[in-house]
C-alpha cells in the first residue's frame, strides 16, 4: 500500500501547496478526540490504543532543538489562528508515527473478542522487531525532515520527507513487517492508511465548524511560507521505534519490557 520513494516524495510536497490548503481547509470539521465541558474548557475524549512510534518529545533528548523548534512553532499557530479553533497538544507528546496498529473501537472489540489481547499484541511486535533488526539497521542514520504544514480533516501538524531513499525504505521495511506479520494479521492489525509522516500539533476545536475557509486557507499559506523562511530546514533523527500505548492523544507510554526496535 505503501508508496515507492519517489512517488512519496512527490506526494507530499504537493501537499504543502497553497492551492491544497484552499482546497482541503472546505472540509474541517471539529475533532471528536476533544469534547467540551461544562464549565466551557475542553479535555482529551478517551481513545484508546497501541502504535510504533519514535520516543514522545519527553523522552527524545536525541531530538531536543528539534522539538524546540515545533513548539515555537505551535505557538505562532497559535497565535495567527482564531482562538479556540485548534486544541494544541502537549509538546511533551509530540512524535513521529510509524506504524498505527489499533485504536478506538477495534481496540476495545479486540480486547472483548480475544483472551490476552494485549500481551498477545505485545509479544507479536516484540517478535517483528526481532525479526526485522538486521534488516533495519545500518551505520547510516535515519533523518526526516519537516518540509511544510500538514492540513487534514480535523488536525494541523506538519509533514516530513527522508533526507534520502534509505531512510525512507528503511522505515518502509519495518512498517510491511509489522503488517505483514500472520500473528498480527491474526489479532485484527491491518493496515489502513497509505504511509504520511507528520507530527500531529493539535486538533480542531468547535470553531471549525463554523470558520472563513478563504481567511483560514490563507492564514495557514502564510503560516508554512513563515516555517520555510523561518525554521527550515529541521531534521529528526529517527533513531528508535517503540510499542506505546495510548488512552487518548495527548499522552503515550509504555511498560520498560515493552518491544523497541534501534535503528
Amino acid at each position: 500500500m505503501d508508496d515507492t520513494y519517489q512517488v512519496y516524495v512527490n506526494r507530499v510536497a504537493r501537499m504543502t501547496l497553497p492551492e491544497t490548503f484552499q482546497s482541503q481547509v472546505q472540509f474541517i470539521q471539529p475533532s471528536p478526540k476533544f469534547q467540551p465541558l461544562a464549565s466551557g474548557g475542553i479535555e482529551p475524549a478517551p481513545f484508546p490504543g497501541y502504535t510504533v512510534i519514535s520516543p514522545p518529545c519527553v523522552d527524545d533528548g536525541k531530538n531536543a532543538e528539534f522539538y524546540e523548534h515545533l513548539q515555537t512553532y505551535q505557538s505562532e499557530i497559535l497565535e495567527r489562528l482564531e482562538p479556540g479553533l485548534l486544541v494544541p497538544l502537549p509538546v511533551d507528546s509530540f512524535h513521529f508515527t510509524l506504524a498505527d496498529l489499533v485504536w478506538a473501537s477495534a481496540y476495545h472489540h479486540a480486547c472483548e473478542d480475544t483472551p490476552e489481547f494485549e500481551q498477545r499484541l505485545q509479544t507479536c511486535v516484540a517478535q517483528v522487531f526481532q525479526k526485522s533488526e538486521a534488516m533495519v539497521q545500518a551505520d547510516q542514520p535515519i533523518y526526516w525532515q519537516v518540509i511544510g504544514l500538514f492540513l487534514r480533516t480535523r488536525a494541523l501538524g506538519v509533514c516530513l520527507v527522508p533526507r534520502d531513499e534509505e531512510s525512507y525504505n528503511r522505515v518502509l521495511l519495518m512498517r510491511r513487517m509489522l503488517y505483514q506479520s500472520p500473528e498480527l494479521i491474526a489479532l485484527g492489525v491491518e493496515q489502513q492508511y497509505n504511509f504520511t509522516a507528520h507530527i500531529t500539533l493539535g486538533y480542531f476545536g468547535e470553531p471549525a465548524g463554523a470558520a472563513n475557509h478563504d481567511r483560514l486557507a490563507q492564514d495557514l499559506i502564510a503560516l508554512n511560507d513563515h516555517w520555510l523562511e523561518t525554521h527550515a530546514p529541521q531534521e529528526m533523527w529517527v533513531h528508535r521505534a517503540e510499542l506505546r500505548k495510548f488512552d487518548d492523544m495527548t499522552r503515550y507510554y509504555r511498560e520498560s519490557g515493552w518491544a523497541t526496535l534501534e535503528f
